[in-house]
């Protein structure tokens, strides 16, 4: 990408340095391509709203992709007859490496400068994460076992509450704000 700029009469040619890693380039890209048929089909409106609100989208987008790695990681591990506490735990840390690779560079655009800051945003995204599975699983217990609502009801709300706390502890504690996320490519 150049851009061009006369000085002194001379043409100065500037080279827009791209420092976008693999994933972001494909996180942007694909986005891209979504948002523009959206906008073929007339949803300009809520193109306009994505992009106005687009680390937030970027977010349930990618929680959605952490469940869905989740769940058939557990499947994998269960279909080989693993024991259930097993493959749930296998998959839970699946899901957290997958989720804090894709909120690093996808959703946050976070840099750390060093190993050590990498280290410590690292750290903090595993124990934030075990904060909220703390606090899903007593929800379960309280309401499940203790006052016996429904499973798949109380699933589904501690589920909606550790979103909302795994994403104020994400942009709040974890990960520092160095670059303000850009719209994708050709939307």
């Amino acid at each position: 990408m150049k851009n061009s700029n006369k000085v002194s009469g001379k043409t100065v040619h500037k080279i827009k340095v791209d420092n976008r890693n693999f994933l972001q380039k494909a996180t942007d890209a694909t986005e891209g391509f979504f948002l523009n048929i959206f906008k073929a089909i007339g949803l300009k409106a809520f193109v306009k709203w994505y992009l106005k609100n687009i680390e937030t989208m970027r977010y349930l987008v990618f929680g959605g992709l952490t469940t869905v790695v989740n769940v058939l990681t557990f499947a994998l591990f269960n279909a080989f007859s693993f024991p259930t506490l097993v493959s749930n735990s296998i998959a839970w840390i699946v899901g957290v490496i997958f989720a804090y690779v894709t909120n690093k560079y996808c959703v946050f655009n976070s840099k750390t400068k060093n190993k050590k800051d990498g280290a410590r945003e690292a750290s903090s995204f595993v124990v934030a994460r075990l904060i909220t599975l703390g606090i899903e699983s007593v929800m379960m217990w309280f309401f499940v076992d203790i006052l016996h609502w429904n499973a798949i009801l109380m699933k589904i709300i501690a589920n909606i509450v550790v979103i909302i706390l795994n994403f104020v502890f994400s942009k709040l504690f974890i990960f520092k704000k160095n670059d303000k996320i850009e719209r994708p490519e050709s939307v």
